[in-house]
């Protein structure tokens, strides 16, 4: 069993779920592995990645990704 490291985003913008949607999908089309859920307003990344190209996917999307 792996374990992987998953790390928790809050999105904001988000008007439904096809939002959600389409976020996922530009990261997945960047070789993310991740889940987006407009119900939650939270992006899931699943392991190693580059904050800054994910914040820069969800911007160019029209959404804004909060870090800490």
């Amino acid at each position: 069993m792996t374990n992987t490291k998953l790390t928790t985003y809050k999105i904001n913008g988000m008007d439904c779920a096809s939002c959600a949607t389409l976020i996922q999908m530009d990261l997945e089309d960047a070789g993310y592995k991740c889940n987006c859920s407009y119900s939650s307003s939270e992006l899931k990344v699943e392991g190693e990645h580059d904050i800054k190209k994910v914040i820069d996917i969800v911007k160019k999307a029209g959404y804004t990704l909060e870090t800490k």
